[in-house]
C-alpha cells in the first residue's frame, strides 16, 4: 500500500477534499504513485489526516470518475493502468476522456439501479405546454416568485399526493425545491444540526453523505424484512429517522403497516423527534396497489414527507416537494424567510399544467406498463438462468436483487458479468460502514431495468448466464 505524506493548509481557498485529491492526482501524473498501488482506506486515511471521513470519500470519488483510481469490492483503492500517459504534460485531460470512452465501450448493458426511460419522456406535449406558457408577454415569470414554490404548483401537488399517495397536507405546507439535495439542506437549517440522524443500512449514501457534511451526528440502523428495526433505532438514541418505507433503497423492503405503526409511537414519545418520509419511486408497483404513505397515518405532525419527480418524469428537471408538519412550519417562516426559491417560475407554470391538465397521470400509466414489461422480462429470463440465486425486491420500483450462496465473492460475480461486457452493481457499496459490508453472507447483486429495452435485457441476461453458469459447473 502507498504511504501518503499530504500537508493540507485549512486557511488555503480550496476545500480540504480537493487539495487531497489534487495531491494524489500529481501524484500519479508524476509517476510517484504507479498503476496497481493501493491507496490508504477512506478510514485509515481520514485519521492520518484528522479529517471527516467524508472529506477522504469525496476526495476518492472524484478520483474515481476522472479515471486515475479504481474501487475494488472488500479490497480497497488502486491507481488505474496509465502508463504512457501520467507523464504527459499537456492533453492529458482529452487522453484520459477518451481512455474513459474506451473502458465504458466494453459494456454493452448497464443494468444501473438509477435508471430512467428518457425515450418514454413527453418531448411534444411538453414543448407545446412550454410554448403556451411562454406565447404571451408575461414578465412577472421571470421575477422572484413565492419562495416556498408557486401557490397553483403547490395546490396541484397537494392534490396528486391526496389522490395518489393518501398524504395529508395544504398548499402551505408544501416546500418546492431544485432536488433532494436542497430540500434536506433546507430542512437542516430549520431543524438544526444538533440532531443525530438514523438511516437505514444499507441506505441511500448520498442522504449519508450530506447529513454527515452538514455537522448532524449520523448512525445507521440495521434491516430485517420489515425495515428499520424500531428497537435497534431506539438504542441508538437518534431523534431524527430517515427512512424509505414505500420501497427502500437499495434492499427494496415494503414496510407493513405494523412496523410504520412502531415507527409513529417510537417518534410520539418524545417532543424533539420526527421521521423523514423519502418517497422517492412510490409510483412503481407492480403488485398489488401503491402502498400508501407513512404520513397519511401521522396524526400530531411528526413526519416530513419527501418526494421528487427525477424518476417518475425526468432527473434533469431538478424539482423535488418537502411537506412540513404544523411545527416545522413555523420554523421554517423564521428561520428561512429571506431565502428565494431555486425553481424557474417558467418551469413550475409548465409542471402545473402537466399536473393538472392530466398529462403526469397518462405519462405514469405509460411508464407503468414500461417498466411492467421489463419487469416481467427480466424475471422471466432469470428463471431460465442455469445459476444459483434467489430473487427479493421485485413487487416494486425499478431495480431487484440477485442473493447468491456463499462461496462466490460480489468482486468476482462483478467481474465475470464485465467480461461479458455487462455492468452489474453490488450491494456492498451501500453499506456506510466498512465491517458491516464483510458480515453479509453471500453476494448481492442489483440489477436496474429501467433504461434497458425488453431485447436488450434477453440478451443481457444470457451473457450473465455464460458469466456465472461456470459456478455451477465448478461448483459441481
Amino acid at each position: 500500500m502507498y504511504e501518503l505524506t499530504i500537508s493540507l493548509d485549512p486557511r488555503a481557498k480550496s476545500p480540504l477534499y480537493e487539495q487531497i485529491y489534487g495531491y494524489i492526482k500529481q501524484e500519479i501524473q508524476s509517476g510517484r504513485i504507479r498503476s496497481g498501488d493501493r491507496l490508504p482506506s477512506t478510514r485509515a486515511l481520514c485519521r492520518h489526516l484528522d479529517v471527516s471521513r467524508s472529506t477522504v470519500e469525496l476526495a476518492y470519488e472524484q478520483l474515481l470518475s476522472e479515471g486515475y483510481v479504481e474501487a475494488v469490492p472488500y479490497r480497497g483503492y488502486f491507481v488505474a493502468q496509465l502508463e504512457g500517459l501520467c507523464h504527459l504534460d499537456s492533453g492529458r485531460s482529452e487522453i484520459l476522456h477518451e481512455q474513459r470512452k474506451i473502458s465504458e465501450k466494453k459494456y454493452e448493458y448497464d443494468f444501473t439501479p438509477n435508471g430512467v426511460d428518457l425515450k418514454s419522456f413527453p418531448y411534444n406535449t411538453w414543448r407545446r405546454l412550454s410554448r403556451e406558457c411562454l406565447s404571451d408577454d408575461r414578465a412577472e415569470l421571470f421575477r422572484l416568485g413565492d419562495p416556498q414554490g408557486e401557490y397553483g404548483l403547490r395546490n396541484a401537488i397537494c392534490s396528486y399526493l391526496h389522490q395518489a399517495r393518501g398524504v395529508k397536507c395544504r398548499p402551505d405546507q408544501v416546500i418546492v425545491g431544485a432536488g433532494s439535495d436542497y430540500l434536506l439542506m433546507l430542512l437542516i437549517m430549520i431543524i438544526g444540526n444538533r440532531h443525530k440522524v438514523a438511516l437505514e443500512n444499507p441506505t441511500y449514501r448520498q442522504a449519508y453523505r450530506l447529513f454527515e457534511n452538514l455537522s448532524c451526528e449520523v448512525c445507521t440502523v440495521d434491516m430485517d424484512k420489515k425495515g428499520m428495526m424500531v428497537d435497534q433505532l431506539t438504542a441508538s438514541g437518534a431523534d431524527i429517522a430517515f427512512v424509505m418505507p414505500s420501497h427502500q433503497y437499495p434492499l427494496g423492503i415494503v414496510m407493513p403497516i405494523r412496523r410504520r405503526l412502531e415507527l409513529l409511537n417510537w417518534a410520539y414519545e418524545k417532543e424533539n423527534r420526527y421521521i423523514i418520509e423519502d418517497d422517492y419511486d412510490s409510483e412503481f408497483r407492480y403488485k398489488g396497489k401503491p402502498i400508501p404513505a407513512l404520513q397519511g397515518y401521522d396524526s400530531i405532525g411528526k413526519v416530513i414527507y419527501k418526494g421528487t419527480f427525477s424518476k417518475s418524469i425526468a432527473p434533469a428537471i431538478r424539482l423535488g416537494y418537502m411537506v412540513l408538519p404544523d411545527p416545522l412550519l413555523e420554523e421554517y417562516r423564521r428561520k428561512c424567510f429571506y431565502l428565494s426559491s431555486t425553481v424557474s417560475r417558467v418551469d413550475q407554470l409548465i409542471l402545473r399544467k402537466f399536473i393538472e391538465e392530466g398529462f403526469f397521470e397518462r405519462h405514469l400509466n405509460k411508464t407503468r406498463a414500461l417498466y411492467k414489461g421489463r419487469h416481467d422480462m427480466l424475471l422471466s429470463c432469470l428463471k431460465e438462468m442455469d445459476a444459483e440465486f434467489s430473487v427479493s425486491g421485485e413487487n416494486a420500483g425499478v431495480h431487484l436483487l440477485l442473493h447468491f450462496n456463499e462461496g462466490i465473492s460480489e468482486e468476482e460475480l462483478i467481474r465475470q458479468a464485465a467480461e461479458e461486457g455487462v455492468k452489474v452493481y453490488g450491494l456492498s457499496e451501500y453499506f456506510v460502514e466498512e465491517d458491516r459490508r464483510k458480515k453479509e453472507k453471500g453476494a448481492v447483486i442489483l440489477l436496474g431495468y429501467a433504461n434497458m429495452g425488453e431485447d436488450k435485457i434477453k440478451e443481457a441476461v444470457h451473457r450473465l448466464e455464460k458469466a456465472w453458469g461456470q459456478n455451477r459447473k465448478q461448483k459441481d
